[in-house]
Parts: C-alpha cells; structure tokens; sequence
C-alpha cells in the first residue's frame, strides 16, 4: 500500500501551535440541496429564454396588428426589441399594437407570460440571495440546537462506511454530522444528506460548534492513532458522559485509546485476523461474523437494556425472541451459560442476536428463493 493510500483516513492536527487564530478555524455546518446552485440557475434562466421566444413568435406572426412610428415597417429586429420592452413594461410608445387582434393577444397571452417572466426573475433573486442568507441562518439554528445527534469525526474509509452503515439501520442522515478537513470527502456526506463541516477535530472549538456535550454518540476515525487518540483526549475533556467509539490500527495503542476516554475501541488489523484465523477453522466462520456486523444480513448483533417484563427470566426468554449470548451487569460480563444468566435483573445489558428483515421469512441459514418446495 502506498503512502498516499495509508493516509486517506487522516486528520492532521495543525502543525504550527504557536500561530494565532482568531474566529473558528471551520466552515458553517451544512447541509446538502437537492438541485445544485448552477443547475436551478440554468432552469430558471432556460424557462425565462423559452417564455421570451414564445412572445417573440406570437409577435412576428401577429406583426401587421404593430405599427412602428419611425419608419412604418416592423422587422424581425423590432419585434424582438418590441418583445423585450413590452415584457420588461418599459413601453416607449414607438412601437405600438393597432388592430384589436394584437390587443388581445398582448391582453391575453403577452400579459400572463411577463408577469411569468417577473416572477421567474424574482423567485432567482430571492432563491440565491434572500433563501441562501435564510438557509445559512437556519443551519445556524440547526447548529445551535444539535442535540442527541452521532457525530463522527473522520470521514475515510472506515468513517464513510460506519456513516453507510448508520443510515442503512434506520438511523436518519440529518442527525449524522460529518467532520473532516477535505472538502472532496465530506461532499459524498452532504450527498447522503448528512450535515458536515470543513474542520480540524481536534480543536475544541470545532467541536463545540457541533455540541459534542449534546451528542448521543462520538465515532472517531482519524486514519492515524496518534490523531485518532488526541481527538479523543479533546472529545472526552468536554463531553464526559458522551459514548466515544475509536479506530486505533496498533495493539498497544488500544490501550492508550481507553485511557484517552474512549469506551470502545475498534482494531481492524485485529478483527481482520480474527477473520482469517476463524476461515482457516471453517469456511463460514467469516462469512458468519460479518453477517452479524451487517444490519443488511440474515441476523445482526443488539445490545439493549432489558425491559421491566424480563427481568426474573433467563436469558433464553428474552421477549424478543431473539438468542442471548452475553449480560453485563455492574460492569462484569457474563456468558449465557451462568447462573447469573438465568435471573435477569434490572439494569442488565444483554448482546442478542435477532433476526433482521433478510432473516424473518426462513429459519436463519436457509436460502431465499422463489421456488416451491415439493417433494422429490
């Protein structure tokens, strides 16, 4: 893999700590439009050009109801210079309808399409300078007020597929907020239509400006674990009580990532081996494992509280119906096999595997087809 390849995730910090800033160091949150800025320009203007043709046609083929007091002959250019000056209501007199035809036509048709003409110009104005001005506003509302939204803080490959993933469970894009210095990134967020900032993440005022207090979860992929780890440290120090999740590529700097407030901490390199080690033992192991990772496969992993009607059962009884594997209760995990297992309390935390819409039709393992089962 080459250098360029390796650093497609990374967030590099500022390297000059001694320089002054003044104001944040980010651009505005944003949020992505569904028709590009030059595309509705280029509509309204296309509409406008159509409409002005359309009088332009009508008034040639209706030119001998005009009369043209300079010269008494009505050309094609003074019908579009008529055109022009009938449309835009300056009426100079010097070209004038005279038969009761061409009144009707400049009453009936002409009029309706100049104040289509109008309202085309001044919808365009107040689309790219009225609406924009009000749509910064408001996405600096929405800034204000970002609360129990998931922020996540690298947008590489792993940030972009954690996103993918997120919005692919149900989760919608708009309370997603994407952070990451590189514009060509972040504009395939906006084009899911998560809200993303041009920002280092490791300044505090970059993250204050997204509320990351009010957050209902922090994803930090970085691309490297120094960053990853320092963008932790800041996260932690102003949202104490906020879940952090991090990407970390070395062993021993797992360990450093907990320390540094993050409550999970992901190895892919790890993971990855586990996969390999698991496929050498059987060939579906893998296939398995990152079924359950999968909100798109037959049956996916769920961590949740336990409801009021499940406490006192086993944790074979979950009402759910889905399979409990592991209960953690006051910080200590425990194996569906335990005692401790077959006395749900309140407060447990249960990891069940449930059924997904892929897995509903057919027990889990059977193929999905079309085809009737008939005996042989």
């Amino acid at each position: 893999m080459s250098r360029k390849d390796r650093q497609v995730d990374t967030i590099v910090p500022s390297k000059n700590p001694e320089r002054v800033y003044r104001g944040p160091r980010f651009q505005p949150l944003r949020r992505a439009v569904k028709i590009p800025v030059w595309g509705d320009l280029g509509i309204r203007l296309g509409l406008a050009l159509f409409l002005i043709f359309i009088v332009v046609m009508i008034h040639w083929w209706d030119r001998e109801g005009l009369v043209d007091n300079l010269d008494g002959e009505v050309s094609f250019l003074d019908v579009i210079y008529f055109t022009m000056i009938s449309i835009t209501t300056t009426g100079f007199g010097d070209i004038a309808p005279i038969s009761d035809r061409a009144r009707l036509v400049e009453a009936v048709i002409v009029t309706p399409i100049r104040f289509a003409v109008f309202f085309i110009f001044v919808g365009t104005a107040y689309n790219f300078i009225i609406k924009r001005s009000w749509e910064k506003w408001r996405m600096a509302r929405i800034q204000e007020q970002l609360s129990d939204h998931i922020v996540v803080l690298g947008y590489g490959i792993s940030g972009s597929e954690a996103v993918a993933e997120l919005i692919e469970r149900g989760i919608d894009p708009t309370c997603i907020v994407v952070i990451d210095p590189s514009e060509e990134r972040l504009a395939d967020a906006e084009a899911l239509g998560c809200n993303i900032m041009a920002a280092d993440a490791t300044r505090d005022t970059t993250l204050k400006a997204v509320r990351i207090d009010q957050a209902q979860n922090v994803l930090v992929s970085a691309g490297r674990d120094d960053t990853t780890i320092l963008i932790t440290l800041t996260v932690r120090a102003l949202a104490p009580n906020v879940p952090i999740s991090a990407v970390v590529r070395a062993d021993d700097n797992e360990s450093l990532a907990r320390q540094a407030g993050a409550n999970n901490v992901i190895n892919p390199v790890r993971f990855t081996g586990l996969l390999l080690a698991g496929s050498a033992k059987g060939e579906h192991i893998a296939d398995y494992l990152a079924d359950l990772a999968s909100v798109s496969g037959r049956v996916q992993l769920v961590e949740r509280e336990i409801t009021e009607e499940e406490c006192g059962c086993a944790i074979s009884e979950l009402r759910t119906g889905g399979r409990g594997l592991r209960v953690y209760r006051n910080g200590k995990a425990l194996g569906f096999w335990e005692d401790e297992c077959q006395d749900l309390q309140k407060g447990d935390i249960v990891v069940e595997i449930v059924p997904t819409p892929n897995g509903t039709n057919k027990g889990d393992g059977h193929a999905r087809d079309d085809r009737a089962e008939e005996p042989a």
